[in-house]
């Protein structure tokens, strides 16, 4: 496997994703609106996890393209819950790319606690042999379910997937409380949101 060439064209993917995301956050701040997205993050899968993924799913080199979905990663942060659907109702209307498939973990929270909204595309990019369709993951969650992921995630790692029964619990407590602080805040969700507007004007003037 030439790692180098194979991972070129997601790389491509995850800039240019990178770019747009930020050109929709920016069109809004300019028409002085409510940002559904806060910030956007991306990244190429590093190597050894793609082996690992693929040892642990059983799925031989030749499947990697189609049977990783994530090997290409980004990831839109917002400050509400319901700001993820204003983000997923925008990529659906996009034609620069294809829907293959929707996970809503907010609705149907996984085992753990997780909660987030996944979409699973088909992006096109030109190479020196033509276009290619790259399946790449995009992931809309909140500030709270982000900073809860990013734990759970350091955990997984340290105990090699098998967290001790009682972190596990902590954790899932931990979920229910980040989703209550979303829960929160959507109820001052205006207030919060013209707060934003005045320093926004206030910034743009001095």
């Amino acid at each position: 496997m030439n790692w180098e060439a194979f991972l070129a064209p997601y790389a491509q993917v995850v800039e240019e994703l990178k770019v747009k995301l930020k050109g929709m956050r920016a069109q809004f701040e300019y028409e002085s609106r409510h940002s559904p997205i806060e910030f956007i993050t991306g990244r190429v899968k590093p190597i050894p996890s793609i082996l690992e993924k693929a040892h642990r799913k059983g799925i031989p080199e030749h499947r990697f393209e189609d049977d990783i979905q994530d090997i290409a990663g980004v990831r839109v942060v917002c400050q509400f819950v319901d700001d993820i659907y204003t983000i997923v109702n925008l990529l659906r209307s996009r034609k620069d790319f294809f829907i293959i498939e929707e996970k809503d973990y907010i609705v149907e929270k996984k085992e753990s606690g997780y909660r987030s909204y996944h979409m699973i595309i088909k992006y096109p990019v030109e190479t020196i042999h033509g276009e290619k369709r790259i399946v790449t993951e995009i992931q809309i969650r909140t500030l709270a379910m982000n900073f809860w992921a990013t734990n759970e995630h350091s955990l997984n790692y340290k105990y090699d997937g098998q967290i001790p029964g009682k972190i596990k619990s902590r954790l899932k407590r931990a979920a229910e409380a980040a989703f209550k602080l979303d829960e929160e805040m959507s109820n001052i969700k205006e207030e919060v949101q013209e707060a934003q507007r005045i320093f926004y004007e206030y910034k743009r003037k001095h």
